[in-house]
């Protein structure tokens, strides 16, 4: 049969890719990296380098927001320390433009994590774009931690 050579050679040609990608490693990413600077008349705008890892493996290193009420299944992720107080300041929140939201795997999602000081090492899948949340709550940058992200401790994500 002269097809499965052809059939072999087209299937591997097709799983070469995603083989090649789950091997690659993760794009060290900046919270400078996101936005141009200086910000222009037409507000923020996301860098080459933000678009590029728009779904794409990415590491980044940041600062867990302090809250007041964490949510279940994420917690935000900033340049700097930040506190909010939420029963205060309501909506008037003073987060940066590249806050992140990080969204634990679905088995997780009922789970709490606790605040952690300094800065945390975290990987995953990058989301850039409006995405509005169970709480009415819009975020333009979001990591999707793998399902084995926090499976192997207790503590917070690092």
């Amino acid at each position: 049969m002269r097809l499965l050579p052809w059939l072999a050679a087209l299937s591997a040609a097709l799983l070469a890719p995603a083989a090649l990608a789950a091997a690659e490693p993760p794009l060290a990413l900046s919270f400078t990296d996101f936005f141009v600077q200086p910000i222009g008349p037409r507000g923020l705008e996301p860098t080459p380098h933000l678009k590029a890892a728009q779904g794409r493996q990415v590491r980044l290193v940041g600062f867990m927001v302090q809250r007041e009420q964490p949510q279940a299944g994420r917690f935000l992720l900033t340049p700097r320390p930040v506190s909010m107080a939420e029963h205060a300041d309501g909506e008037a929140d003073d987060l940066p433009a590249a806050t992140v939201t990080v969204l634990l795997p679905e088995a997780q999602r009922d789970r709490l994590i606790a605040y952690r000081p300094g800065p945390v090492t975290l990987t995953g899948r990058l989301d850039y774009g409006p995405a509005e949340d169970e709480t009415g709550r819009v975020s333009w940058l979001r990591l999707q931690l793998a399902p084995d992200a926090l499976a192997s401790t207790s503590e917070p994500a690092r």
